[in-house]
């Protein structure tokens, strides 16, 4: 098996260590991401940012600040940081919701952290095979209008056979890196909009000072 693999690669030429560099570093960073979203949206994890969230709605905030500080998760981090905001500043549901949207784009990078990666990575890796096409073309027709017969069948065979590998192989890198990169991406939005449901929930039940209500000029 071992021999048949060398000699995929080798027929393939340059262009396929490129791509199996594409496909180890794709592998790594989607099981990397899988666990942290794993972690993130666990069955535990929901159910105790939903204990979390009802101490805030029942307004006791040292209960939910202590709880959140126990647990590493980027929701509680999210919520400890916001809650010692608010009651620290003493701020307004106006302030506490900007402190919140401040949070949220503190927390973007941890998020969406290798989304570019392997948004490359899919990109790339069909472009790599493509170059790889090519290149086995030009090698086949090289050979072909050369001033020499061409004898042996094998020769133009050759150029043949990277064209097809690296075009394959391309593509599967690819693939098996577009659906997870998918899955990541919507996990993202899901982590980013319950980040703004939460912040807009705290700011609403943390007390604070509370913007003045205008009164109706008398009339003159």
């Amino acid at each position: 098996m071992l021999d048949d693999l060398f000699s995929f690669f080798r027929a393939g030429g340059w262009v396929m260590y490129p791509l199996l560099l594409l496909s180890l570093v794709s592998i790594t960073l989607s099981v990397e991401r899988a666990a942290f979203w794993l972690r993130t949206h666990s069955r535990a994890s929901r159910r105790r940012l939903a204990r979390l969230m009802s101490k805030v709605r029942g307004g006791d905030t040292t209960a939910a600040i202590a709880m959140a500080e126990r647990s590493g998760s980027i929701y509680m981090r999210f919520i400890a940081g916001l809650l010692d905001h608010a009651t620290k500043t003493n701020a307004d549901t106006a302030a506490t919701e900007n402190a919140a949207l401040e949070l949220i784009e503190d927390a973007r990078p941890i998020i969406e952290r290798f989304s570019v990666v392997l948004s490359t990575i899919v990109t790339a890796a069909p472009l790599l095979g493509i170059l790889g096409t090519v290149t086995g073309i030009i090698q086949s027709f090289r050979l072909l209008g050369g001033a020499e017969t061409v004898t042996d069948p094998a020769a133009v065979a050759a150029g043949i056979a990277q064209a097809l590998y690296t075009t394959a192989f391309g593509l599967i890198v690819a693939l098996v890196t577009l659906f997870p990169y998918v899955i990541f991406r919507s996990q993202a939005d899901r982590c980013l909009g319950r980040l703004e449901s939460v912040g807009a929930t705290i700011a609403e039940h943390t007390p604070g000072k509370r913007q003045p209500t205008p009164r109706a000029s008398s009339a003159a």
